[in-house]
């Protein structure tokens, strides 16, 4: 079953380095399929961190994640709530 869901940027500096790489690392992990895409952008493989950063996305910009498989819905909780937390906070 495939399951998106829309989120928005929280870390201030977007998806840098640091949160692309736990992002794309919680999307590795996963162990179904996941793709990120920027509203009216091509979806990218979320377990690449340099498609992850290639995306450009800021804070507050809109990206939509896809899941295919089994537990699609925890997978999609868990990388929405790592796009949603401000990892430049710290």
């Amino acid at each position: 079953m495939t399951l998106t869901r829309t989120v928005q940027i929280g870390s201030a500096h977007g998806l840098h380095a640091r949160p692309a790489k736990l992002f794309a690392q919680a999307a590795k992990e996963a162990g179904i399929p996941v793709t990120v895409a920027k509203a009216g952008g091509s979806p990218v493989n979320a377990a690449s961190i340099l498609g992850v950063i290639a995306l450009g996305a800021e804070k507050g910009d809109e990206v939509t994640l896809t899941a295919d498989g089994d537990g699609a819905e925890a997978v999609l909780d868990t990388l929405a709530d790592l796009l949603t937390t401000d990892h430049d906070a710290e």
